[in-house]
């Protein structure tokens, strides 16, 4: 027999369990949240205190049918979706940087130069690692992290728990999504375009004297250049890395009804 006081921990483990769906789905799209690095145990408290405050926001309240049903099953599913549109939409602004990183290494004949990056895992070119680090300080310089969760609380008033995105939110991101390439090459253009002037003088150089090893001077030339750009650039490519984070941000207030 369970106790009066104990009569309703079931019932309230439950909502808790689904309100952490979605900002848990989220976190595992969403930048920084996803990492590798991050504990599992971290996004799950950080996931249940977000679904408490949102269970305070909205009236919520479990399928009639129960979970093992289809009415609870497609209450999870919509859970799912809601929150990873929400954390693939800040990713796609955040992934710019690695377009970009990849540009200027291939311009600069880093291209073959990779390692693996702690946030997703997978092997980038170093440029690219370098600027994803540059592109996390910003975000968080900027209170990205803190701005996803506010619009995460936010986009249960709009999206009640159970209920199915609209379907401009996923043409919104598709489009979005064809910008991000864009967003890279302008971040990387004031040092790419300046690397194919100084591969093009090499070009000349070759072809005024053949006698010159242009693998002997042409690769380090260029990679001198590249640093030397990089450092020039920075300022105006965190500009440009600012811009876009901004872009992925309202695109994420608008999912979410803000």
């Amino acid at each position: 027999m369970i106790a009066p006081g104990f009569a309703g921990v079931e019932a309230q483990l439950w909502l808790w369990l689904l309100a952490m769906i979605r900002p848990g789905a989220a976190f595992i799209a969403a930048p920084i949240f996803g990492a590798a690095a991050v504990p599992l145990q971290l996004r799950i408290i950080l996931s249940l205190a977000i679904g408490i405050a949102a269970l305070n926001s909205v009236p919520f309240t479990l399928p009639d049918d129960g979970l093992a049903s289809v009415t609870g099953i497609a209450f999870v599913a919509a859970e799912v979706v809601a929150g990873l549109s929400l954390g693939f939409a800040l990713q796609i602004g955040y992934s710019a940087a690695f377009i970009a990183g990849e540009s200027i290494a291939n311009a600069m004949g880093l291209g073959f130069s990779t390692m693996v990056d702690p946030l997703s895992g997978n092997a980038t070119p170093v440029v690219g690692q370098f600027l994803s680090i540059i592109a996390t300080f910003l975000l968080l310089a900027m209170d990205g992290h803190l701005l996803l969760v506010r619009f995460i609380v936010m986009s249960y008033q709009a999206l009640p728990p159970g209920h199915l995105m609209p379907a401009g939110a996923f043409e919104a991101i598709a489009r979005f999504g064809g910008t991000m390439f864009a967003a890279g090459a302008v971040i990387a253009l004031p040092v790419t375009f300046t690397l194919v002037l100084v591969q093009l003088v090499m070009a000349m150089l070759a072809r005024t004297a053949p006698s010159l090893n242009l693998f002997a001077v042409g690769m380090p030339a260029t990679l001198l250049a590249g640093l030397v750009l990089l450092a020039i650039a920075a300022p105006v490519m965190g500009e440009a890395i600012v811009q876009t984070l901004r872009d992925s941000l309202d695109l994420v207030r608008v999912l979410a009804g803000g």
